[in-house]
């Protein structure tokens, strides 16, 4: 339970919206009639990277009689937010990782160094089978990166091969001795990752040959072909890959962090002030810039917009913990990191017509996670609640939305106060979804609903005393959704104060 003073801090910003009164109000038009575009579920895809404690401790944990097996908790938690796909084994990891020391009986698994994160050794139990049974337990669907850095074209086409082959064939027969007589149902195939760096520090030209060469061998069932896709603003990457192997392409994957500082020293998770603050808002809206850009390159080549772009990492990335082992990238989730996601996801949602799919990295234990675990204890990070809060445009209609806000300004620069889409469900309900990036004040928005009549509306928010709030072991509740009451309906217009700092979905029936 919330201590009472933080309970009525949060009742206190949500009644008073942060001072929304005071300010001009901002002005959005949601056509409700003229929705055309499917907002995909995979956009609110998730990243299972073997790294740090991501799969061992966070999915895979051991018994006390030192078995391993899948956590309930952790699935029980992600199937609330309705997790639509998976990405596995990486990241990084998958262009180490062969796929055969992972099948078979666990305890004659050969155990390997995870050199890429952290130096450890691991046994292996988790491998494919492991995988698919936890995407079964998920609800979800599966997203296999295969090794094109360190590997063979032939040791990935055995792996397809292996989950797609029928009994009777030699593969086949191997994977139901280990116990799954049925093909498994894998669609999205990445061929490598990240291959402009630690997935073989290639040229754009060495790896479109290198992908078609790789995805020709992928035979048999019709995968759904991902290829490495540019870093951040690298656009000669993406002009080169749609023109050299475009017609081979279903999926292009993009990766761009959110960091406040250099690489060197990204910045504390929790310690922090506005700047930070801003310069996280500033560089996350830096994604709609690269989204629309990559995006124009694409529609040269594929006018009708078959090619998927997959946003495949992205988040916010801090320095590890103190205390923790630098090469798992464990770190905190504050307010912030929900405020920074609740904006990425209106902006995917704003380019449905390309962006299909997005993995946010990762989920449990790593970076901007859902989950945090230690021992048997399970925190949910504000940026799960803003994932809950979200789901509802999950294969939702992608409705026209023009907002005109004002600037939330620090130091002489400025960023838009509040981001916001909207959608409407198969059963005709109307979801908008806003994050306000000011800390500072909160805003008051005008909405006119053109083209359907409502007659209610309801919401919930997320936001908290300060800045810096986060969930630990001893605090988990201290950052949650709570009922949003700053809404009023007059007519076709809709009035939203928003609290500052805050990330909030309405309903209108």
């Amino acid at each position: 339970m919330l201590r009472h003073s933080a309970k009525l801090a949060v009742a206190l910003l949500l009644l008073a919206g942060g001072h929304a009164a005071a300010q001009t109000p901002i002005r959005i038009v949601v056509n409700a009639d003229l929705g055309e575009t499917t907002i995909s579920r995979y956009i609110y895809g998730q990243f299972g990277e073997d790294l740090g404690r991501n799969i061992y401790d966070g999915f895979w944990t051991k018994s006390g009689t030192g078995q391993w097996h899948l956590r309930d908790d952790v699935i029980e938690a992600l199937r609330k937010i309705q997790v639509p796909v998976l990405r596995w084994p990486g990241g990084c990891f998958a262009d180490y990782y062969h796929w055969r020391d992972g099948v078979g009986p666990r305890d004659q698994r050969p155990k390997m160094v995870n050199t890429v994160w952290g130096g450890v050794t691991e046994d292996n139990s988790f491998g494919t089978h492991e995988y698919l049974e936890l995407i079964q337990r998920l609800g979800a669907e599966p997203f296999i990166v295969g090794n094109l850095g360190s590997g063979t074209v032939e040791e990935m086409s055995k792996w397809w091969e292996y989950l797609h082959a029928p009994t009777g064939s030699p593969l086949g027969d191997e994977r139901a001795a280990n116990g799954h007589p049925e093909p498994f149902n894998v669609r999205f195939w990445g061929v490598g990752n990240e291959s402009w760096g630690c997935g073989g520090a290639m040229t754009p030209q060495a790896y479109a040959d290198n992908y078609k060469r790789y995805a020709e061998y992928l035979r048999g069932a019709r995968p759904f072909r991902i290829a490495s896709g540019p870093n951040t603003d690298d656009y000669a990457w993406t002009d080169t890959m749609m023109r050299e192997a475009g017609w081979m392409i279903d999926g292009l994957d993009m990766h761009y962090y959110t960091v406040v500082g250099p690489w060197s020293h990204k910045g504390s998770a929790t310690d922090f002030g506005e700047r930070e603050w801003f310069t996280a808002m500033q560089r996350a809206e830096r994604m709609d810039t690269l989204i629309t850009r990559h995006a124009t390159i694409m529609d040269r080549y594929d006018p009708q917009k078959r090619v998927w772009l997959i946003v495949g990492e992205w988040g916010m990335w801090h320095d590890p913990e103190p205390g923790s082992t630098p090469g798992f990238l464990y770190q905190q989730n504050t307010l912030r990191d929900a405020v920074v996601a609740g904006l990425h996801l209106n902006i995917f949602n704003s380019h449905a017509d390309r962006v299909r799919m997005a993995n946010i990295a990762q989920t449990v234990n790593v970076l901007q996670s859902m989950i945090l675990t230690q021992g048997d204890q399970m925190v949910l990070t504000p940026t799960y609640w803003v994932f809950d809060l979200y789901k509802v445009h999950q294969d939702a209609t992608l409705l026209p939305l023009n907002i005109k806000s004002d600037a939330y300004t620090f130091n002489g620069q400025s960023v838009p106060a509040v981001s916001a889409s909207a959608s409407k469900d198969k059963d005709g309900r109307i979801h908008i979804t806003l994050a306000n990036l000011d800390p500072n004040r909160g805003r008051s928005v005008q909405v006119d609903i053109r083209g359907q009549q409502v007659s209610s509306v309801s919401g919930r928010a997320l936001t908290a005393a300060t800045m810096q709030a986060h969930n630990t072991f001893e605090q988990p509740n201290a950052v949650q959704p709570a009922d949003f009451h700053g809404a009023r309906l007059s007519g076709d217009v809709l009035t939203l104060d928003l609290p500052s700092k805050s990330v909030v979905v309405v309903e209108l029936r």
